[in-house]
């Protein structure tokens, strides 16, 4: 007799999916890994507790599909019931060490790419996005979804923080474009600001954005065009995320964000995201925040797979 599968009941692994701890032996077409770490956060540490309460909160949604009231259809069916999404755990994060830990992201992510799944990523705080990057070894475009650039000159003396990632990013050759979207922030350093518009680069702000419209994010590259996603949970506004330490007003509606994502699952081939900066030491009671980051990334993935190009890929592993 099977178990009753209660959102409080069971190992918390991503949608239930099985646990994979050796990733050389992967067998699924999407593969989530956590990264615990909040060492790259001069702010107020916490969101190395993320992936735990996002896979916590994963377990309240449907374990044969997720069904959506509005479209009337029902998404992950065949990636949930035939155990395709599996849950190959945490990085190893060796406290103080960050270059070690992120090594360690680097590898791991690496393993998921041969192993031919989707390595989706949850966060810990937005430096992970660097290590997360580099790993892929063919040329990419990034979409950046935030409310500031992180794009910190490296004069201060610090280079591993969460407002660094996209400067290493920038210099790294597999990075074909990088379009940062919804950024916003008066904390905003003018500096760093210009170097990334300097360096070639493009900014969307609020403004530019809800003037051209979710759908409009489908058309900033060509078709079918290769890309990475990165989506910190600021993106959204500062009302509907307390458990996020740089909270910022005038950010995105939450359908907003999603339809965004849903015009790239629907434009570009996405070969892989993270989603970082939630932080449940300070989110409400009810953990709204990490209910909030697994809804966008059970969402994002229902789009993604909702494809022809991932049926297709589905067929060619089959």
């Amino acid at each position: 007799m099977s178990r009753v599968n209660r959102p409080y009941v069971g190992i918390p692994s991503f949608l239930r999916g099985p646990i994979v701890e050796d990733l050389s032996s992967i067998d699924a077409d999407i593969a989530v890994l956590g990264v615990p770490f909040d060492e790259g956060s001069p702010f107020l540490p916490g969101s190395r507790m993320a992936p735990r309460a996002l896979r916590e909160h994963s377990l309240r949604f449907g374990s044969t599909g997720i069904y959506d009231p509005e479209t009337k259809r029902s998404y992950l069916v065949e990636e949930l019931t035939g155990r395709r999404i599996v849950d190959c755990g945490d990085v190893d994060v060796q406290p103080t060490n960050v270059e070690a830990t992120f090594d360690n992201i680097t590898a791991d992510v690496k393993a998921i790419l041969a192993s031919g799944a989707l390595p989706v990523v949850l966060g810990g705080d937005h430096s992970i996005t660097y290590p997360v990057f580099r790993a892929l070894e063919e040329p990419v475009h990034v979409l950046h979804f935030d409310a500031h650039s992180d794009y910190a000159d490296f004069d201060d003396g610090l280079r591993y923080t969460n407002g660094h990632a996209f400067r290493h990013i920038n210099a790294l050759p597999t990075k074909l474009s990088l379009t940062q979207i919804g950024i916003r922030s008066l904390r905003s350093a003018r500096p760093a600001m210009e170097d990334v518009e300097n360096d070639g680069n493009r900014v969307i702000p609020m403004g530019e954005f809800r003037a051209l419209g979710p759908a409009g994010i489908g058309t900033l590259l060509p078709k079918e065009s290769r890309v990475y996603v990165s989506i910190d949970v600021d993106a959204l506004d500062m009302s509907l995320v307390p458990g996020c330490v740089s909270a910022e007003p005038n950010g995105m509606s939450y359908a907003e964000l999603r339809d965004s994502l849903k015009a790239i699952a629907e434009n570009y081939e996405v070969v892989a995201f993270d989603f970082v900066e939630v932080n449940p030491p300070l989110d409400v009671g009810t953990g709204v925040t990490a209910y909030l980051g697994a809804v966008t990334v059970i969402e994002f993935l229902a789009h993604i797979c909702d494809q022809p190009r991932w049926a297709a890929r589905r067929r060619a592993r089959a």
